[in-house]
């Protein structure tokens, strides 16, 4: 008679997750820092606690953090808005690009679209990210020809009591 082994997973904890360990958290956040100083805050030593000014400046340190990286999805959002109001500002414009093959093209933008990360524009059929433009020109300006107005007339009229009067 042979004996198979079988493999029975741990049943699941509060404290662990079935998530592999090397998907673990490539940044530091708030939750990490914080679950750091708890676990230094228990296992410290009694007859030497932690520093308070150690703790400030420890907490110091995850404020800034938590404002750098505000500031820095601020400034982010910042320049995606920026690159939008751009692309729409270049319809009826004439841009310059270089195209698939090194070849500079030219044409005028027809419309924008915000599918992609960068915004790219129609010119012709050709969708350019906007970041691959060269060169934008103001399309020739169309003068409109002159034009000119009759001066307005008058003619003077009585009536029956002879008073004068005008009309247009």
């Amino acid at each position: 008679m042979t004996v198979t082994p079988t493999a029975s997973a741990p049943p699941p904890s509060l404290y662990t997750t079935n998530t592999p360990a090397t998907d673990a958290k490539k940044e530091m956040d708030q939750e990490v820092f914080l679950a750091l100083l708890v676990a230094q805050l228990r296992n410290q030593d009694p007859t030497s606690p932690m520093d308070t000014n150690e703790m400030m400046a420890q907490s110091t340190q995850l404020a800034s953090m938590e404002q750098l990286t505000a500031l820095s999805d601020t400034s982010r959002e910042s320049f995606a808005l920026q690159m939008r109001i751009a692309a729409s500002g270049m319809v009826g414009q004439t841009v310059s690009y270089v195209d698939d093959k090194d070849k500079v093209q030219t044409g005028v933008v027809s419309g924008v679209s915000f599918d992609d990360e960068v915004p790219t524009v129609t010119v012709g059929k050709v969708k350019v990210p906007i970041d691959h433009v060269s060169a934008i020109t103001a399309p020739a300006a169309v003068t409109p020809p002159p034009t000119t107005t009759p001066p307005a007339t008058t003619t003077d009229t009585t009536d029956s009591a002879g008073s004068a009067g005008t009309a247009a």
